[in-house]
């Protein structure tokens, strides 16, 4: 595995050398999901869907059979195995066992994150097309679950070979606004859905997903009609007519393929934030697809999230429904306003050696007020103007302030009685996070506490609660000077605060 993860080579620039690379990669499988497997495999009890159930905690695991089995079966079945029950049956237990140990199996905590944060995306988008199509097509559900997870499975192997690369791709393309097709020519020599189709094929991934790519690759022409009909939102007949009026395109849209491609865009998008135009062009041909209206879509594109984030959030990943206004305040932000520049290239690496401080192991930081000074530090460079790190009592009373920056020196000797706001409460309670805007700070403003509202002029704040050892220890609060948030702002944010708690972590852990 170490030659796998520290990658010592330069990467491929081909579409055959990725494939090549990608290809060989053994993707590790958590220690804990294996010993239930195998566990379960010996059992004669158990059945193939109880083993195929197992899997499913597991995505590497449930891909790593998948393609065992369209291996063993190539040249002799016309279909590959479309979901893991139909690929134990093919393959048996015998050999099932046999695959497992070949897999390199880890404890959790030691795969590297960027590969489990790309899965985590895969299983928030199954959990997106579970909750928005296989109600709607009972006979084909299966087909949409396992489509959903495997999209980007031909990318896992290189989060775990070149995580730089993707990470690079992520800020350029996504934060920056660069050309995707320049970006990724630069740094892969290939564009990275075809690497996604080139692996799709070779694995004989389930149908669907190979029919994803090749729509994403060679059908943009019928992509972007369907997307102007899908922005006529409010007038759905008028929606309905133009789609009668084009039957080829019709048919087009509404193929049950689009469901696993419709899912993995509703989940990719909102990792940068949920009001992006990226989100919203997902938002809108969802509700063309499934003729939902808009703020159906919405309010049930939040409420899968939440059930995803239940079921596979983890303390050191990002899962976008941390970033969701609480149900009393939920609807999409609109600035009233431009919003506040983003951050500068230098800021950003300045943001980024804060955070590296903050995960350095072992811990630099000798208490948590030494880890709080540059907590704040790394807030400020990623674009906030005024913070204040608040932390919480052994009894959760009060919320004392840690560390101001940008406000009155009087904020310094400030204490928040936890009983008085209902907002405190919430975010003392468990993990969460709240943005206030222009259209529901009115409403929520009312529940802060008079003296922290007066720190904070404006109508644009977040507030976000901290956890160490599963208890919420800190609250941190931060705007951009009251005005719009910069939406890289935002996603900084957000990731600042998981290196926090890692800090937060590692400091408590110490001399275990």
């Amino acid at each position: 595995m170490a030659n796998q993860t520290n990658a010592p080579t330069p990467p491929p620039s081909t579409l055959d050398g990725w494939v090549k690379l990608l290809d060989g990669v053994r993707l590790p499988v958590p220690q804990a999901s294996h010993d239930r497997v195998c566990k379960a495999i010996r059992d004669r009890r158990s059945s193939l869907r109880d083993i195929a159930e197992l899997m499913q905690d597991s995505p590497a695991l449930a891909l790593s059979v998948i393609r065992e089995a369209n291996r063993h079966a190539q040249g002799r079945l016309s279909t590959p195995a479309e979901n893991l029950e139909v690929a134990l049956n093919r393959l048996g237990l015998k050999r099932t066992e046999e695959l497992l140990g070949r897999l390199p199996a880890e404890p959790l905590s030691q795969i590297p994150v960027a590969l489990r944060q790309l899965q985590l995306i895969s299983q928030h988008a199954t959990q997106q097309a579970n909750g928005f199509f296989a109600s709607r097509l009972a006979r084909l559900w299966q087909d949409i679950h396992w489509g959903s997870l495997l999209f980007l499975s031909p990318l896992w192997p290189m989060a775990l070979t070149h995580p730089q690369l993707l990470e690079e791709w992520e800020q350029r393309v996504i934060h920056n606004g660069e050309s995707a097709r320049d970006v990724e020519k630069q740094l892969f020599g290939v564009r990275l859905l075809q690497i996604g189709q080139a692996l799709a094929d070779l694995w004989h991934l389930p149908f669907w997903v190979q029919q994803g790519y090749r729509l994403l690759l060679n059908e943009q022409r019928e992509l972007v009609k369907v997307l102007r009909i899908a922005r006529d939102s409010h007038h759905p007949l008028r929606q309905q007519n133009r789609l009668d009026d084009d039957p080829t395109l019709r048919r087009w849209l509404n193929q049950p393929a689009n469901t696993v491609l419709l899912a993995n865009g509703l989940a990719l998008s909102v990792q940068q934030t949920w009001d992006s135009a990226h989100a919203e062009r997902w938002n809108y041909l969802t509700s063309l697809y499934l003729q939902m209206p808009m703020d159906e879509v919405q309010q049930q594109l939040h409420r899968q999230a939440v059930t995803s984030a239940r079921h596979h959030a983890m303390p050191d990943l990002w899962h976008p429904a941390v970033s969701l206004i609480w149900p009393w305040g939920m609807k999409n932000i609109h600035a009233d306003g431009l919003p506040t520049p983003a951050p500068t290239a230098e800021d950003l690496v300045k943001w980024r050696r804060q955070c590296a401080e903050l995960l350095m192991q072992p811990s630099r930081f000798a208490n948590a007020m030494h880890l709080t000074t540059s907590a704040c530090d790394a807030l400020v460079a990623c674009g906030m103007r005024r913070v204040m790190l608040l932390m919480a009592d052994r009894t959760h009373a009060h919320l004392r302030v840690h560390q101001a920056f940008g406000l009155p020196k009087a904020a310094a000797s400030l204490s928040f009685p936890v009983s008085q706001s209902a907002v405190l409460q919430r975010l003392l309670s468990q993990q969460a996070q709240l943005r206030l805007s222009p259209d529901n700070h009115a409403r929520l403003s009312a529940l802060l506490p008079a003296d922290l509202r007066a720190q904070f002029p404006g109508e644009h704040l977040l507030l976000r609660s901290l956890v160490s050892n599963g208890r919420v220890i800190m609250v941190v609060v931060a705007d951009q000077g009251g005005g719009p948030f910069s939406e890289i702002t935002v996603q900084a944010f957000g990731k600042t605060a998981q290196c926090i708690e890692k800090a937060l972590h590692s400091i408590s852990h110490r001399g275990h």
